[in-house]
């Protein structure tokens, strides 16, 4: 029996691959590029040589035989891991390029990301940023994003998690609702006052407190409001039509903080277990991270390592 030298199958084995991912000579020789009658001989030179039928072909349909389906399966992570290899090589040499897919929190992105995002892009041109807004925890891995931004005290562990700022909860009210209502001077006295929170569950409303001094007693205080919402720019929004007093984190109250839309409220008292005390820059475990993906992740946090 001749011998069969393995590197002369490279091209055919790739060509066999995409044939199955198309389904169609004509749309695989499309992409690779060849005539479709070059696809087609690559194909039987390869059946030649395996000895085996690999493809069955119809008038309307090309499909794989069980000996081209496991041999496809067997060769898809390799090719896979080739290319991977290639690109994170190319990648190393000039400019930084690539798609980097970003899920981010809805206050945070619209609040302190996107009015940002300018400088990256000016300064990485041939970078493409694809942001997911939403407060929903999604799955990077199945839903194929490269990092999320998270504002949360429990982070996955089969993923790397790297601190990118730290974050405190706020009391706020608009300087209207103050003038009418009066300035709390005590947490107990929130409970005259209307409350704009989050909503745990069925549980009654509570907000905990200690002393922003570093004092380690906690005040807990049942607080009553009419307006509840899982979203803070809603809470915050609400605030500033003056309907009440609202914790939110630092980020998404900020900039009604100074424009003076927004009056700090109780600020000698530090709001205990309200939200998640550190934001964080997560991304799928990986032997190799593409170049853009890093270079974005160490961006993010020269910018907002002072908070």
């Amino acid at each position: 029996m001749k011998e069969i030298k393995t590197d002369s199958l490279w091209v055919h084995l790739h060509w066999l691959t995409v044939l199955a991912e198309l389904g169609s000579f004509t749309r695989a020789a499309e992409r690779l590029d060849v005539s479709k009658a070059a696809m087609s001989q690559k194909i039987k030179e390869l059946e030649k040589m395996a000895g085996v039928a690999l493809v069955q072909r119809t008038t309307r349909s090309v499909r794989l035989t069980s000996a081209g389906e496991k041999l496809v399966d067997e060769l898809r992570d390799p090719f896979a891991r080739i290319a991977q290899s290639f690109f994170s090589v190319r990648d190393e040499a000039g400019p930084v390029r690539g798609m980097v897919r970003v899920t981010a929190p809805v206050a945070f992105a619209r609040q302190q990301l996107v009015p940002i995002i300018g400088d990256f892009l000016r300064d990485y041109p041939q970078v493409r940023l694809q942001l997911d807004v939403t407060d929903r925890l999604v799955s990077l891995g199945s839903e194929g994003f490269d990092l999320a931004i998270r504002h949360s005290d429990s982070l996955p562990e089969t993923h790397v998690a790297l601190p990118l700022c730290e974050t405190r909860a706020l009391l706020v009210a608009s300087p209207a609702y103050l003038a009418q209502n009066g300035l709390p001077d005590s947490p107990q006295a929130l409970q005259q006052h209307n409350c704009l929170y989050y909503p745990r569950g069925l549980e009654s409303p509570q907000w905990r407190f200690r002393l922003a001094d570093g004092g380690s007693e906690t005040v807990q205080v049942k607080i009553q409001g009419n307006f509840a919402t899982n979203n803070s720019e809603s809470i915050r929004d609400a605030a500033l039509q003056g309907l009440g007093i609202a914790m939110l984190p630092d980020f998404s109250a900020s900039a009604a903080l100074a424009s003076g839309t927004l009056q700090q409220v109780l600020p000698q008292w530090q709001a205990v277990d309200a939200f998640a005390d550190r934001l964080w820059v997560v991304r799928p475990y990986a032997a190799q991270v593409p170049r853009a993906v890093t270079t974005f992740i160490h961006w993010l946090r020269a910018r907002f390592v002072d908070g």
